[in-house]
């Protein structure tokens, strides 16, 4: 049987090697744009940095489009090694293997071959805004250049093909990244009662961190907040007291919880001895179940697969936390064909015929506005 175009199309997509860092995500966005393009969508490129090329694709002319967004980057091999060519797209019993075939090319080419199908539909009607981005992985940076810099069109609501396994999930949690910084007092190595040991400064409130609490109730869908300490980093040789120490924090936060007072809570447990600098603020991406248009996507989904699950939500974040910054009322489904467990793993893959089941799930959504 031969490979739907979407299929094809997440091939090519994962045999571009975007891996970030470096990203280099030009070259696949330009496979996207020149279909894109020869369909007559209205085409905006947008470079955060060289060869970090985002695209903004429009097509129809009324108002309230509906928007899908998902990144064109990867995260990094592993140490692990692959039993395929993590770049080659092979398709092994139903799954195409590749990085990035799961999280997330399988869900923008599956969008863009709905869109594709659907070109009477969308020009006749309110159309589609598709925001692809560069540098998702370390922190929506393509989509926060966007904001500022590219046309973005107020849809009516925005789906993000992020992996779920074609089901529906309503949002994900928020993410705070913090770097704390100990600065102490250098000295001789066999002198330390001299100096002020930095990484001593760090170790003790790392550890102190364990007793840390959150003041928020547990939320129905996306569980606790979370607070892990992700690197660490001091000292220049090992005959001197160090006088730096850096160490970073990931938490992961729920509907709720404003930011700016978890900042203030993990301040205060640590001490002043410790600055805490921001490195990434993306609040937390809900929308409520009851909202009507939650009740077409679920049609969609139950009409395609026959499933009528439950309401879920995400642990990771994706670009709509920043979009949402632009389009605040705008409700939002996270809902995409690549398997969640394989994102960011040795011998990622994507089944294909969640590829297809994902595009007739967007055809109905475009069908339906």
């Amino acid at each position: 049987m031969k490979p739907s175009a979407a299929t094809e199309l997440t091939r090519t997509l994962v045999r571009i090697d975007t891996v970030n860092p470096p990203g280099n995500e030009r070259a696949c966005i330009e496979v996207l744009a020149g279909v894109l393009g020869d369909a007559g969508f209205a085409l905006h490129r947008q470079e955060f940095a060289p060869g970090r090329t985002s695209l903004v694709a429009r097509i129809g002319k009324g108002e309230w489009p509906l928007a899908f967004t998902g990144h064109v980057d990867t995260v990094p091999l592993g140490h692990a090694p692959w039993s395929v060519d993590p770049f080659g797209a092979e398709m092994i019993d139903g799954r195409i293997y590749g990085r990035g075939a799961s999280d997330m090319k399988a869900g923008v080419a599956a969008f863009v071959q709905a869109c594709l199908n659907r070109l009477d539909a969308l020009r006749a009607g309110p159309g589609a805004l598709l925001v692809i981005t560069a540098g998702e992985e370390t922190g929506c940076e393509g989509a926060f250049d966007l904001l500022q810099n590219a046309p973005l069109a107020l849809p009516s609501a925005l789906v993000v093909g992020e992996p779920t396994a074609n089901r529906i999930w309503l949002g994900h949690k928020g993410a705070l990244w913090l770097r704390g910084t100990a600065r102490g007092v250098t000295a001789h190595g066999a002198m330390p009662e001299k100096g002020r040991n930095a990484i001593g400064m760090a170790a003790g409130a790392i550890a102190h961190l364990a007793d840390f609490r959150f003041h928020a109730c547990r939320h129905a869908a996306l569980g606790q907040p979370t607070l892990n300490v992700g690197t660490i980093r001091g000292g220049l040789n090992i005959n001197s007291v160090p006088d730096h120490c850096e160490f970073t924090l990931d938490l992961r936060t729920v509907p709720g919880q404003a930011h700016a007072d978890v900042r203030a809570a993990v301040a205060a447990h640590v001490g002043e001895h410790i600055e805490l600098s921001p490195l990434l603020d993306v609040p937390p991406v809900w929308t409520d179940a009851a909202h009507p248009w939650i009740a077409r996507v679920q049609q969609a989904v139950r009409e395609t697969t026959g499933r009528d699950e439950g309401i879920a939500g995400a642990s990771y974040f994706t670009d709509a936390a920043a979009l949402q910054l632009a389009w605040a009322e705008v409700p939002v489904v996270i809902l995409g064909p690549g398997e969640p467990a394989m994102a960011h793993q040795t011998d990622e893959y994507c089944l294909v015929e969640r590829i297809d089941e994902a595009v007739a799930i967007y055809e109905r959504l475009i069908d339906g506005t």
